[in-house]
């Protein structure tokens, strides 16, 4: 794809009605305390607000509850076993959400909790009743805030920080762009915090086996996913008409930039059978 019609596809995406926005856990709290970082939230509400008031579906997929639980009980180092990590999900997922609604009214809007599991997105059934609510809150003009169910499910505990959460909830809704915030810029042919010679990546065309290996781990003490889990997220996002966009999450002001067409972050086009 030449470089024109790159930009071209990069400045439609202000076009795009339906938006699933995903944060990680590195960057909605403070690298050294692992405390909520009440002023990047803030940014990051108002940015969703402002689109929201643009007229567009918004929906949040938020990790952080297992960093704010441990934060609140005062647990210096991550927790090792599943059921502390159960627990410290069941404390922090209040503390998070009570957090968020109250940020969201500051600017109008009201949140709505959505705590998902895999079994459920799963179950024909569940997928049903699930794609309901969002349907139903979003003709309501809510911001649904999407989490998984920590407290009774491991799946995202162990594979992913919501990253392949975020893809279903984008299938599911029948979103039009998925943007992953993380800790990195985007996709490069290798970790860069380890390979200075890794090239940036700004466009994938078709998710392929070449490109599925160049994931790697996680580079943080906060979060659980890495590249791996991205481009899972991507092939899962991609292959359900949705396009995806990974940028670093350092500032949430890189949202409208995005949206606004900006060339940066990778961006995954979907493929429209």
């Amino acid at each position: 794809m030449n470089e024109k019609t790159l930009k071209t596809i990069r400045q439609n995406l202000h076009l795009r009605e339906r938006i699933v926005v995903k944060v990680g856990s590195s960057s909605i709290t403070h690298q050294q305390t692992g405390a909520l970082n009440f002023r990047k939230l803030e940014v990051l509400v108002r940015e969703l607000c402002d689109l929201k008031n643009q007229g567009k579906d918004i929906i949040l997929v938020s990790s952080g509850a297992i960093a704010v639980g441990r934060r609140t009980v005062h647990m210096r180092e991550k927790p090792q076993t599943l059921e502390a990590k159960q627990a410290c999900a069941a404390i922090g997922q209040a503390e998070l959400m009570m957090t968020y609604q109250k940020l969201f009214a500051e600017y109008g809007h009201i949140a709505a909790q959505i705590l998902l599991t895999k079994d459920t997105t799963d179950d024909q059934l569940g997928s049903y009743n699930t794609v309901n609510t969002f349907d139903e809150l979003l003709s309501m003009d809510v911001i649904p805030v999407v989490n998984e169910n920590d407290t009774i499910s491991t799946y995202e505990i162990q594979f992913g920080d919501n990253d392949s959460l975020s893809a279903i909830v984008a299938r599911l809704v029948r979103a039009d762009l998925l943007i992953l915030l993380s800790d990195i810029d985007g996709l490069y042919t290798d970790d860069p915090r380890k390979n200075p010679e890794a090239v940036f990546i700004p466009l994938v065309e078709q998710l392929d086996a070449h490109m599925m290996n160049m994931g790697k781990g996680s580079g943080s003490d906060v979060g659980t996913g890495g590249m791996a889990t991205k481009l899972h997220a991507a092939s899962i996002a991609t292959e359900s008409g949705c396009d995806m966009l990974i940028a670093n999450g350092a500032d949430f002001h890189v949202i409208h930039r995005l949206i606004e067409g900006e060339e940066i972050g990778t961006l995954f086009l979907a493929r429209r059978s």
